[in-house]
């Protein structure tokens, strides 16, 4: 019997395509997300601490260098929001040929990056 040598992943076979980034994407801020959950519990138990707790928690958070993580996190809710959209579309059972797959996969990237623009111009800087 001869033995046949086979890629031992996927990526040796298939071509990444977007359905593949997204797919990525989606859990990679789906745990970014959970990071962020970690760290607005830290800031409410800062709060209900009284003003000398919040006071120490805040001058991490409330840290100019904090506002990268807080983007950061901005695009991922944005994200995860119309990407999570796209799939309630997709239980619904529609938009599941290639081309609809590609345009709402550009349309998510696109909705993310403006709404996380518009937002952290509005609300954090």
């Amino acid at each position: 019997m001869q033995w046949v040598q086979r890629p031992l992943s996927p990526f040796w076979i298939y071509r990444w395509q977007i359905t593949m980034w997204l797919s990525s994407l989606h859990r990679i801020t789906g745990l970014l997300l959970s990071a962020g959950a970690l760290v607005l519990g830290v800031w409410l138990i800062g709060a209900a601490g009284g003003a000398d707790s919040y006071a120490s928690v805040q001058q991490v958070l409330g840290a100019p260098w904090f506002k990268v993580p807080l983007v950061g996190w901005t695009f991922c809710f944005f994200y995860h929001l119309a990407n999570g959209v796209r799939h309630l579309a997709w239980d619904g059972g529609y938009g599941f040929d290639p081309a609809h797959i590609r345009l709402t996969g550009r349309i998510v990237i696109v909705v993310a990056v403006l709404a996380t623009a518009a937002f952290s111009y509005a609300a954090i800087f």
